[in-house]
């Protein structure tokens, strides 16, 4: 399965999926870190680590049944004039279903009555098997996706096994530093549910076969990203300068 490290062409295709198998996996990622912080202080690791383990089985899973997995590509039936095929309706329902995670989160966040289901702030309204059966249910959609790119772009079973298992990899270094961030910023969790739920509108739009770049999504992530990461330090600033002049009005 590893004759390939013989061919020096091989690696560049392996650095290129690697790269891309990363970038898919922000969107797993994202969804991960914002449902296991609902979950008391102690479960909060063992979620994540779960999550993510779950999410390299689903897609060393689908790996091996590569030939299943093409055929998930061929149309089934067709409407509205176009074919809609078993890749087409899961990213569908799982983008119906981030939809309806980010609205329902972004409603609970900002209506100053119904706030007890919210991830923002420290309320835990969710149970621990509850939020992996969640993350089970993004990890198929997700996993399904970066299985097929992963095909459509190398023939080598061991490519896409080394990119797989790179990215998962990579996933776990910052899957806690990730989480605490968003935990200790609250505006970025309404940032980072606001990402989910344009990731959800995208799944929605490609299974419809209206295909966004990832480019353009992941562009627009980033610069919101940067804008907010500005904010942050200017808040940090003021409340500095803040300090600073409290203190120095009392010395005087």
């Amino acid at each position: 399965m590893f004759s390939f490290l013989a061919d020096p062409t091989a690696y560049v295709a392996l650095s290129t999926l690697v790269v891309m198998e990363i970038v898919l996996g922000i969107d797993n990622l994202i969804f991960i870190s914002i449902l296991s912080n609902k979950l008391p202080e102690g479960r909060r690791q063992k979620a994540r680590w779960l999550g993510i383990g779950l999410a390299l089985i689903l897609r060393l899973g689908l790996l091996s049944t590569v030939a299943f997995i093409v055929q998930l590509t061929e149309p089934l039936f067709e409407a509205f004039g176009d074919g809609f095929s078993w890749r087409d309706i899961i990213l569908i329902a799982g983008g119906l279903f981030l939809v309806w995670k980010a609205t329902r989160e972004i409603h609970h966040s900002v209506d100053p009555v119904d706030h007890k289901d919210t991830m923002v702030g420290n309320a835990v309204s969710i149970t621990f098997g509850a939020a992996i059966f969640q993350i089970l249910l993004l990890d198929l959609v997700f996993s399904v996706d970066s299985i097929i790119t992963a095909v459509g772009m190398t023939d080598e079973i061991g490519i896409m096994v080394i990119a797989v298992v790179a990215a998962v990899a990579v996933m776990l270094l910052a899957a806690d530093p990730l989480a605490r961030f968003i935990e200790a910023n609250p505006t970025i969790v309404m940032l980072a549910l606001g990402f989910l739920l344009m990731i959800g509108t995208t799944l929605i739009a490609d299974g419809f076969g209206f295909h966004v770049p990832k480019g353009y999504i992941y562009a627009a992530m980033a610069f919101s990203a940067l804008v907010e990461f500005l904010n942050i330090l200017a808040r940090r600033k003021r409340q500095k300068d803040a300090a600073l002049h409290g203190d120095g009005g009392t010395v005087a």
